[in-house]
């Protein structure tokens, strides 16, 4: 899909997708970003040290939610601008389905330059587990 920056109008609101995450998705990005911290992957340590469960990391998240972006806008996009803060974590746990992470977004404005910024929402399990996710996109 390639989107236009001509047929975008601010206030739009862009298809929600889903991204699951299980636990072999974590050791993949344990492998990917050399971060092996092990509440990523071990649930003894990772509720020893008082967590739920094991818990993904929070820019694998964050990289889910940049993923929605690119997505949505296509080939011959790229992202200029993009930022979120961390509000609570994504439980993974060992069984047949993991978690899933849900992006949402809005078109907050349109800027110079073919530009457009979006405002991303994220939730996993129903907790809102990403907050001020803004991305800007150059499109075609």
């Amino acid at each position: 899909m390639i989107v236009s920056y001509d047929q975008i109008e601010a206030g739009a609101e862009l298809p929600a997708a889903s991204y699951p995450v299980t636990r072999l998705s974590l050791v993949k990005y344990c492998g990917a970003s050399g971060d092996f911290n092990v509440i990523h992957w071990n649930e003894r340590i990772a509720k020893a040290v008082g967590l739920p469960d094991v818990i993904a990391h929070g820019m694998f998240t964050m990289a889910q939610a940049g993923r929605y972006v690119t997505d949505w806008a296509g080939p011959g996009a790229f992202v200029t601008e993009f930022g979120v803060r961390f509000s609570s974590m994504v439980v993974v746990p060992d069984d047949d389905h993991g978690a899933t992470i849900e992006i949402s977004g809005q078109v907050e404005e349109k800027l110079a330059d073919n530009q457009v910024a979006i405002a991303l929402t994220a939730r996993s399990s129903g907790e809102k587990v990403l907050t001020r996710a803004r991305a800007v996109v150059r499109l075609p």
